[in-house]
């Protein structure tokens, strides 16, 4: 059956961590819309990629979609200062709906204050902030939670990718 996923993107992201993901979710014959602050911009990864938006977060709701996608880089610090963004990935974990977050992704769902006693993993660098949080951070290339799929690095994609797949499927 073919979900609708999410994703939710800002300048700086990781361009690997959206695009491997995307790719692979297109492949299995699920959508992938990218939200941002302002439907047709220009949004642009850390290392060259371009991606437009698909959509502006003020014209979706969490009810559209079965799952979210949180690529890496400096896009989930940047998405989490804005409230819009925030509040619609709360819904999705709130709702324990499918979320898909990789390296400093889960930024966003500390803001959104989702990660209570949740396994999870990210980015070396934020394991201090997930624990503050209230997580269980593992220092693991693919931790699943429930519908919580989280990854480090690149390196971890694959992992990523199929475990995102399980949970869609």
């Amino acid at each position: 059956m073919t979900k609708k996923i999410a994703a939710v993107l800002a300048d700086d992201f990781e361009d690997v961590e959206f695009t491997g993901p995307a790719k692979a979710y297109k492949e299995a014959g699920h959508t992938v819309t990218v939200i941002g602050k302002t439907k047709g911009a220009t949004i642009n990864g850390k290392h060259g990629a371009k991606v437009t938006a698909d959509a502006s977060i003020d014209d979706v709701k969490p009810s559209d979609f079965d799952a979210l996608l949180i690529a890496g880089g400096y896009s989930p610090d940047n998405l989490r200062d804005d409230d819009r963004f925030v509040a619609f990935t709360k819904a999705f974990m709130d709702d324990d709906k499918a979320v898909f977050a990789i390296c400093h992704g889960p930024q966003l769902l500390i803001t959104a204050d989702a990660v209570k006693d949740r396994n999870i993993t990210g980015y070396k660098s934020i394991a201090v902030d997930l624990k503050n949080a209230g997580a269980n951070y593992k220092d693991e290339e693919v931790v699943v939670c429930h519908n919580l799929v989280t990854s480090r690095t690149p390196d971890d994609i694959p992992a990523f990718n199929r475990e995102s797949l399980n949970v869609l499927a």
